[in-house]
């Protein structure tokens, strides 16, 4: 079945929001979501929501970054902040599009900052980060348009009978995994050139059944602030703030970030470290189930998902996991397990070359 944005609307609106009659929903997107856009215009209205739309132009970030004097670079206005307030939830569309490069990445970590109050998960608990597949998503993603707006839709189950049901399987699973990590102190990863512990002690998990990402597939938690020690190669590349990132390297010692390096990108990796102290802790570790992700698109929201990998976030902490980390900075970075690699718990093989083993496989769902 290809990509149906009617078919994405519904599920937007009655799954990922679960929304109810007389709720002020942002719907935040690039003019380029247009056909998703005005289909969940009209599911919403439909459901007696009152949707609230903000559009933009595709490079109207950048500009910002570029051309913002320092006041409004560096603070929101306060009636942005109080309007944000008065949202019951929130639906946010990525539109894949070509990097700006000429972007000074120190004027985009302070404007990224500037944005903090108003984020969603700080907000309300009902919001969804979602994507429209574009031209450049295609191309970035080494597909056809066609190619990717097919990936899009199996990614997020818009091929299934029933995407909702294909959620349940998918949580059901998740919470077998979760019993067992619920357990665990140590984590312990290793591939070429990684060999990482951590501590999630006491930390609880949250399995992500596409309500907040759409699509989704992980669990993931808040790693004990002080806990990570070694060093850790991500083999995929990211993007952040618009610009590409390649063979980062990090080296933690009692949480921080001591050392870090990039093949590619250097500058912005170090722009997004030097955002605030909280940039070089870490705020999240993740592991990806989605068996309908199995390569790469340059997207994070479908790539830390890549069944058989894990992913790191420095940065930001979810508050609900546990996690007391606070930053402007969320970024997560994907460990292809697949490639050779090892996760255990307290010692005991978890995932062997992407595949949960033991008891991981006699989950729910598995």
């Amino acid at each position: 079945m290809p990509y149906d944005p009617e078919r994405h609307a519904v599920l937007l609106a009655d799954y990922c929001i679960s929304v109810q009659p007389g709720d002020r929903v942002l719907v935040a997107a690039s003019i380029l979501a247009l056909p998703l856009v005005e289909a969940l215009h009209r599911v919403l209205l439909q459901r007696g929501a009152r949707p609230v739309l903000r559009l933009s132009y595709p490079a109207q970030m950048e500009d910002v970054q570029r051309y913002a004097s320092d006041a409004v670079l560096d603070a929101l206005h306060p009636s942005e902040v109080e309007d944000a307030r008065t949202l019951d939830a929130s639906i946010r569309i990525l539109t894949p599009t070509p990097p700006a490069p000429d972007v000074d990445p120190q004027r985009a970590a302070r404007h990224r900052a500037s944005l903090a109050p108003v984020s969603p998960s700080r907000l309300h608990p009902r919001w969804n980060l979602t994507l429209y597949p574009t031209e450049y998503g295609a191309q970035a993603a080494g597909m056809t348009l066609a190619e990717y707006e097919d990936f899009v839709a199996r990614a997020m189950f818009l091929d299934a009978p029933n995407p909702v049901a294909r959620w349940g399987e998918v949580r059901a699973f998740q919470a077998g995994l979760i019993d067992r990590l619920a357990r665990a102190d140590d984590v312990h990863l290793t591939a070429a050139g990684t060999d990482l512990h951590l501590s999630v002690k006491g930390r609880s998990w949250s399995n992500s059944d596409a309500r907040r990402n759409m699509p989704s597939g992980e669990v993931f938690t808040a790693p004990l602030e002080t806990s990570a020690n070694g060093t850790i190669h991500f083999d995929l590349p990211t993007l952040y703030g618009g610009r590409e990132v390649r063979g980062i390297t990090l080296t933690f010692r009692d949480g921080e970030v001591v050392d870090a390096a990039a093949e590619e990108g250097q500058e912005v990796l170090q722009a997004a470290l030097g955002t605030d102290r909280g940039a070089r802790f870490l705020g999240e570790l993740g592991i990806g189930t989605n068996a309908g992700i199995q390569r790469p698109s340059m997207n994070i929201l479908f790539d830390e998902k890549i069944g058989g990998t894990v992913h790191l976030a420095v940065g930001q902490a979810y508050a609900e996991n546990g996690g007391t980390n606070t930053s402007a900075v969320h970024w997560d970075m994907i460990l292809d397990l697949r490639k050779g690699g090892r996760m255990q718990l307290d010692g005991e093989d978890f995932q062997v070359d992407g595949s949960f083993v033991g008891e991981a496989v006699r989950s729910p769902g598995g």
